[in-house]
């Protein structure tokens, strides 16, 4: 693993973005020597991650729905909320 210091990583960046990027190394930054970050490769998410969370947010809606009450748009909710 790659680690560089805070210094390194605003000269490098894209460099450095590359690395992670292309070879999937992840990157350590330091700050006085300490790790205070990471930059890691970020993983796609699968289609049936992707259509599970359709499908909880369906539900979600669903279940706001039934809660709403009539005839009140999600602007005067949120205009009723901030008073």
């Amino acid at each position: 693993m790659t680690t560089v210091g805070i210094r390194e990583l605003k000269q490098r960046a894209s460099e450095l973005v590359r690395l992670v990027r292309e070879q999937r190394s992840p990157i350590q930054i330091t700050y006085h020597g300490q790790v205070v970050a990471l930059i890691v490769p970020a993983e796609s998410p699968s289609p049936e991650m992707s259509g599970r969370a359709w499908a909880e947010l369906d539900v979600l809606a669903a279940e706001i729905g039934a809660r709403w009450p009539s005839g009140v748009s999600a602007g005067e909710a949120v205009s009723n909320d901030r008073r």
